[in-house]
């Protein structure tokens, strides 16, 4: 019976894994280029979120694993969102919405995030399109404070 069942979970294991998208199989991307992400998204007509995070941060780490990773393998969020993530204590270098070099730190600055875990919302030219979701203070309606943020993008992308 513990054959069995060990088993079960091995195929299981394998099968979610394989199923995954191959630019989650590391967990949520990180912004590099938001020209890119951008060009992807006007061609989707889909909304960009972003998760200013930082790497010690328990919190961010929840929205990851209870959140935005399940959402990620979900093919329904294929078709409404581009998600991404920035580490707001990094040096590391990113092109902006204009194309600019910057660092992740800077840009979380420039885009007043102080607080972490941070959800924003933007569209291919880099205007915000909801309000920030700032902490996880109510876990029990995260998940639908995320589904408004992106229907909301969603909405104001496909009006114009």
């Amino acid at each position: 019976m513990k054959q069995t069942i060990t088993r079960i979970a091995v195929i299981l294991t394998w099968i979610m894994g394989s199923w995954m998208p191959a630019a989650w199989a590391d967990g949520l991307p990180y912004v590099q280029d938001f020209t890119t992400e951008a060009k992807a998204a006007q061609a989707k007509q889909v909304p960009i979120l972003v998760l200013f995070m930082s790497p010690h941060c328990v919190y961010c780490e929840r929205v990851l694993q209870e959140f935005l990773l399940p959402m990620g393998r979900n093919a329904d969020y294929d078709t409404k969102v581009i998600m991404r993530q920035i580490d707001m204590g990094s040096e590391s270098k990113l092109l902006d919405f204009k194309g600019r070099s910057t660092t992740q730190s800077k840009f979380a600055s420039m885009h007043k995030v102080r607080m972490v875990p941070t959800i924003k919302v933007f569209d291919a030219q880099g205007n915000e399109l909801a309000d920030p979701i700032v902490g996880l203070l109510t876990p029990d309606y995260y998940g639908g404070y995320l589904d408004n943020a992106i229907d909301q993008g969603l909405a104001k992308i496909r009006a114009n």
